[in-house]
């Protein structure tokens, strides 16, 4: 059944291997509409829109608004992972709608806040209460790693572009030193996503393995089975190590942004390692300030665990753009 003119809005998650695209109504994602493509079969992403627009009958959208897995400016994305380049132009001549909007893909995930369903948000450290426009953080732990700070004001949400994944990983001790030596190698510095992001959870297992002489090699998928099956001790240890460095790192993130509002972690990695963080140390390690340790009781922390958490926050970005003035 067609559906009617300008009465949806197309938006998409563009990742490095898949693009998952759908029609949202105002704040509501259509989910029988997602659609899931291989971008290796498209030469681009005006391809991949023309073909679910065809998929959903001809829709004909009021409003388009990607996600992509790279850094945007002036309205220009490029993506990390992936040879293509988007711009505006190309998002309207591929769907025909006459606002369009392309987000980086945390950006995205900082404007889905407050619009997840309760029962897709884990608590890991208790949230107290805050104002309504208390600042918010997102951190993105997934096959990268990234962070930006959420603005909640009266003109509307804020969600401002970052690459805090590239900073240096934080070191605290004698076997953090020789951890960060180890992950150097592949980039010449040890930043954060060396450690924080599923690479860096097998790199963490290897250097484990280097540290006892028994160098092994696993998949981030596998060392996490090992972790849920009690099957692999070093498996158990990696998610150790790597619980700490994200408590460590999402501390710091929180007293340079102070996010009263909370601190939010997204990504697929930080829904794997969701059901350890408590057990595992997380909150020890975010409160690890010296003087300041009591002042980290101010930041609660959460897991969002809605996959499609980025669909659901370029609907709620593109929502603002059509009715100015309503907040995402």
């Amino acid at each position: 059944m067609p559906h009617p003119d300008n009465t949806f809005s197309l938006v998409a998650d563009i990742g490095g291997t898949n693009t998952r695209v759908a029609l949202a109504h105002g704040l509501e994602i259509q989910e029988k509409t997602i659609r899931r493509y291989s971008n290796a079969d498209y030469a681009g992403l005006e391809s991949v829109l023309r073909r679910f627009i065809a998929d959903e009958g001809g829709v004909d959208c009021i409003g388009a608004c990607v996600a992509v897995a790279g850094p945007v400016r002036d309205g220009r994305a490029t993506m990390t992972n992936l040879d293509w380049t988007i711009d505006k132009t190309t998002l309207t001549r591929a769907t025909g709608a006459e606002t369009v909007a392309i987000l980086n893909d945390l950006q995205a995930q900082g404007h889905a806040l407050g619009h997840v369903a309760p029962d897709n948000v884990r608590e890991i450290i208790p949230f107290p209460e805050a104002s309504a426009h208390a600042a918010k953080l997102v951190i993105g732990v997934g096959t990268g790693f990234n962070a930006t700070p959420v603005f909640d004001t009266e003109d509307g949400r804020y969600v401002t572009p970052s690459e805090s994944g590239h900073v240096n990983l934080p070191v605290n001790s004698e076997a953090d030193l020789r951890l960060a030596q180890f992950v150097s190698t592949a980039h010449g510095f040890p930043a954060v996503e060396d450690v924080l992001s599923g690479r860096g959870l097998e790199r963490v297992y290897a250097w484990l393995g280097a540290e006892a002489g028994d160098p092994v090699e696993k998949t981030a998928a596998t060392i996490m089975q090992g972790c849920i099956e009690h099957s692999d001790p070093r498996a158990v240890e990696a998610a150790q190590v790597f619980s700490r460095f994200l408590g460590t790192t999402a501390g710091n993130l929180a007293l340079i942004q102070l996010p009263f509002g909370g601190v939010y972690l997204v990504g697929g990695v930080s829904r794997a390692i969701a059901p350890y963080l408590r057990e595992f140390g997380f909150a020890d390690a975010f409160r690890d300030k010296g003087r300041f340790a009591g002042f980290m009781g101010n930041f609660g922390v959460a897991v969002i665990e809605d996959d499609y958490a980025a669909l659901i926050g370029c609907a709620a970005h593109l929502n603002g753009l059509l009715l100015p003035g309503t907040a995402s």
